[in-house]
This record gives structure tokens, sequence and C-alpha cells, in this order.
């Protein structure tokens, strides 16, 4: 819950987005949920040859270096997908939505409980591999446990860490970026969607800084609800983002243009919510094309996984038309001829020059129809 200042009120909250945890795993969630599996597996894998090689117990329960792998090999993907699932349900359900107080609160009682729950899932484990002839309350407090269970929260801790680095980088970049897959420039087929938000100008002179600044948080929030269309959010800048897509998935269901009608859809959900507390309703206006865009690592002290090339300046500037052409969403006819869909509208708009492009760009504007 956040503090607010003028017309904002301290109780007014944004609503995150309301399908359900594990209604549907989809790729992201999946991805989350692989994540944290291996990630614990390793984790325990390492403490078992940490504790298992050359060292000696010092609690009651004796394992041998088999039957510690086996255990670690059995708990990492338990204790990983309960981790990933609290992961997927602060990132859609908690963060941003709570002030940094209670997140705070929320995340030691998490930690409580996460420690309880590994040490019934251990308990469980071990009685099943082992003859263990103690009660849960001496297991969990088994000389050494203490220690254990400082590791377990470290490595929560650290794997947090690390989803926090991707979601910096990019969904899915962090592993091909440690395996030097972006340290080469290559060339790789796209789509690109740049998001404007109209009127931004007078919005930021009347709501101020601060406001304006939470209005554009509030937002891309929102958009959060376009990765369901397999889109990659690429880039904010200023009050502007820019979507990605790999061609065949940006193709498939026409998820390139189902993402900006999803957001929009949205943003008019929301859209009392914004008017108490911004007094406006944001709209967004897009334009996309597609083509051959160059992938690579950027920056020495500061990496970032970049893309370059004509695509997304041309994407770019035909967003910078629909001001002009009175259209909220605008595309190449390149584009429109690889979509080849039917549950859109299509109007040509003309063959338009624009900004850096020595020969003149079709464009067309979308409209959903009624059916789709």
């Amino acid at each position: 819950m956040r503090m607010t200042k003028g017309n904002l009120s301290k109780t007014d909250t944004f609503k995150p987005m309301t399908f359900p945890l594990f209604g549907f795993i989809n790729k992201r969630r999946s991805r989350i949920i692989r994540f944290y599996c291996i990630g614990w597996t390793l984790a325990f894998i390492f403490l078992s040859i940490v504790r298992g090689v050359g060292t000696v117990e010092l609690g009651n329960i004796q394992l041998s270096f088999e039957i510690s792998l086996l255990i670690a090999f059995t708990m990492g993907p338990i204790v990983g997908f309960i981790s990933g699932g609290a992961q997927i349900l602060t990132e859609e359900r908690i963060y941003k939505h709570v002030s940094i107080r209670r997140l705070l609160l929320i995340n030691l009682l998490y930690f409580y409980l996460f420690i309880m729950v590994v040490v019934l899932i251990s308990y469980g484990i071990f009685t099943l591999y082992l003859d263990l002839n103690i009660n849960i309350t001496s297991f969990a407090f088994d000389r050494g446990s203490f220690a254990i269970y400082f590791y377990v929260i470290v490595v929560d801790l650290l794997l947090a860490t690390l989803r926090q680095v991707n979601l910096m980088l990019g969904e899915g970049k962090l592993g091909g970026l440690l395996r030097g897959k972006f340290y080469t420039p290559r060339e790789e087929k796209r789509i690109f969607m740049f998001l404007d938000l109209q009127a931004s100008t007078e919005l930021a002179e009347r709501l101020g800084h601060v406001n304006y600044s939470m209005l554009l948080q509030d937002c891309f929030n929102d958009l959060g609800i376009a990765l369901k269309n397999e889109a990659e959010i690429y880039q904010y800048v200023g009050d502007e983002a820019v979507l990605t897509w790999n061609l065949n998935e940006g193709l498939q269901n026409e998820n390139c243009l189902r993402a900006y009608y999803n957001f929009t859809a949205l943003l008019e959900k929301n859209g009392d919510l914004y008017q108490k507390k911004y007094n406006c309703k944001p709209i967004f206006k897009a334009g996309l094309h597609s083509g051959i865009v160059t992938v690579t690592e950027v920056g020495k002290y500061k990496k970032e996984i970049a893309y370059h090339g004509d695509t997304i300046n041309t994407a770019a500037r035909i967003q910078g038309q629909c001001n002009a052409l009175k259209s909220e969403l605008l595309l190449s006819e390149k584009l429109k001829k690889e979509l080849a869909s039917t549950n859109f509208t299509y109007t040509p708009m003309g063959s338009i020059p624009l900004k850096g492009k020595k020969e003149n760009v079709v464009i067309y504007a979308v409209r959903e129809n009624s059916t789709s």
C-alpha cells in the first residue's frame, strides 16, 4: 500500500492481474519453477559434498555420502517448486502492491514458514530413506541444524537475487549471458512494438514528477499482461516501452497484436482507479515492424543485452505517426503480410515518409474485430 500526496488516496491500490497462480503454467512460470528446482537441487548437492566428503556429522543423524546425494535429488525439486511458486506469487500478487514495511514483514514471515516447510519435507524424506527413531521436534533441533537453516535462507536469498538480475537483463537472458551467448553479435528475426503514453507532457506538468512516475509505474505493471502473449519487455525509455518477440512466437495466434489489446483492455478495466488516483485514463499508442536485428552484449561496467538494426528504428518511426494518422495501433505492410490474420481489420494509411528512411514505408492501421 503506497503513501501518496495531493489527490491520491492512501488506500488506493491497483489490483494485480487476476489470473490464478497455478490456473495455467505458461512459459514464464515454468521457466521460474525450472530455475528454482535446478537451483535448489544444485544447492543440496553442494551441501552433500561439503558435509559428506572427509567430514563427520555433529548431530545424531549420520548420513553416508550416497544417501545424502539421494536426499538432495529428492528434496531439490520439491523445495524448488515451493520456492518458485512463492516467487511467482510475489511477482504477480504482492510486489508493488504493498508498502516496503509490509513487504519486509511478509518476507520475515515467509522465511519462518519456509524453514518450517523444509523441516517437514526433510523429516518425511529422511524417514523414507533412513530408519529414524526420533520425533520431528528432536529432528528439527538436532545439533548442527541451525547452520543448515542459515544455509537454506542464504540459498533462497541468492536464488531470489539471481531472479531479480534475470528480470533486469530480460526474461531468460541471464543463462545466455553466463554462457557467453551474446558476447559475439548475431542476427535474429524479431518483431518490435513501441508503446508511447499519449499526452505525456501534459500529464507530467499536471501531476508533478513524483505522481507522474507513479502513474508510469502502474501502467508498466499492467503491461506485464503482455507476457501472456509471449512478449519480452525489452526497454522502458521515459514514458515509452519497447516490446519484442521472436518472429514465430509473435506471429503465432497474432500474439504481437493481441498483447496490445490485452494491455489496453486492462487499462480500461482499471480506468476508474486511474481516474481516482491521477484524474486521467492513460492511453497508449503503438507501432510495430518486423525484420532482422542484431543482438549482442554491450557495456563493460554496466552490461545490457541490446538489439540493433533498422527494424527497431522503423518500428519507432511508425509509432511516431500514430497522432498524425489518428490511429492507436499502426504496423508496417511487411508485418501485415506475415500475419495473414482474419481476426483484425487493416486499413491502408498510404506510403508514408519516415525520418531517416530513404524510401517510404506502407503503413496500416489495425482494429480488433468484435468477434475476435
